[in-house]
């Protein structure tokens, strides 16, 4: 266990026995002579294993829900949504944490991603970084009640991962684990697992590969499915949107034109008027109303935008 005086013990350590068991770690069948494929029987492998990815995903549902519920009372009430992973799955966690807020309009400090070996990992592997379970239970340390707390670990035995999960535990944080492991012991490592069973990579414990697609597809559909349902998507429209580039603002006044049924003049007309808010210019032009009384609407609905749009009058 992780002592007082917050020493990483040998008790921490994963075992050679608890590496070898993993499925990721174990070589393919297929694999035996990958290397006298060719790079055509490459790809078609990695294509027909890839395809597996989506089943595993998919039988992990009631799992990716219950964390896409986690995260969206987290986010509802206020509270900070934290991703802390190692490697490729630290990345993963790193890109899902930096493309909400364009997308979703979250606030950066509240949806935020932590790599074992901090931002230079991001571009240049540290890999006994990972092993380092004191400083994932001190990063944790800023999370609190009302938080969420998602470790991302391919194998779940990640010390820096473990040890973020049993600080978020301790300080009243909701937690979740994402992970491609059968290990023992995942119900106890966080309220909700979601272990999507990719089996044994092509590369043999390259679990950028089969597992880095399935942690990306589940981290897309738990914070998607979370935001989408909490007021920042209208119809098929991402109404939150942070319209920074030439390309955002054109999209920004194509929603507006669609959900608001105006032309494309008009839309852009609404959106200046409403300070780029989308949502705010989309109140306007349904509901005919200044962008102060659009605001007011919205600010009573807490964001929703079909809410103000069914009650008003």
């Amino acid at each position: 266990m992780y002592d007082s005086g917050q020493r990483y013990t040998s008790r921490m350590k994963p075992t050679a026995d608890a590496w070898r068991r993993l499925a990721t770690e174990r070589p393919h069948p297929r694999s035996a002579r990958l290397d006298r494929l060719g790079i055509a029987g490459i790809v078609a492998l990695m294509q027909a294993e890839d395809r597996r990815v989506l089943a595993a995903v998919s039988r992990a549902r009631p799992a990716i829900v219950a964390a896409a519920r986690l995260f969206a009372q987290a986010y509802r009430s206020g509270g900070t949504c934290w991703l802390f992973g190692a490697g490729t799955s630290g990345r993963l966690a790193v890109v899902e944490a930096a493309e909400l807020p364009p997308t979703f309009g979250t606030d950066p400090r509240r949806v935020r991603a932590v790599i074992a070996g901090g931002d230079r990992s991001v571009f240049r592997a540290r890999e006994g970084a990972e092993d380092r379970y004191g400083e994932g239970f001190r990063a944790a340390g800023a999370a609190a009640a009302g938080d969420l707390v998602i470790g991302v670990s391919a194998s779940a035995v990640t010390p820096f991962v473990r040890g973020a999960l049993e600080r978020a535990r301790r300080r009243g944080a909701s937690t979740a684990l994402v992970t491609a492991s059968r290990s023992p012991g995942l119900a106890r490592a966080a309220q909700i697992v979601v272990r999507v069973d990719t089996g044994p990579e092509v590369v043999a414990g390259s679990t950028r590969l089969k597992a880095g697609t399935a942690t990306k597809l589940v981290l897309n559909q738990i914070t998607t499915a979370a935001l989408a349902s909490s007021g920042s998507v209208f119809g098929p429209w991402m109404v939150d949107l942070r319209a920074g580039s030439a390309k955002l603002r054109d999209r920004a006044a194509r929603i507006v034109a669609a959900a608001a049924g105006v032309s494309a003049a008009r839309a852009k007309n609404l959106l200046s008027s409403a300070g780029g808010e989308i949502k705010v210019a989309i109140a306007m032009g349904r509901l005919r109303t200044t962008a102060g009384e659009a605001r007011a609407l919205l600010k009573k609905a807490g964001g929703d935008l079909r809410r103000v749009l069914a009650e008003k009058p």
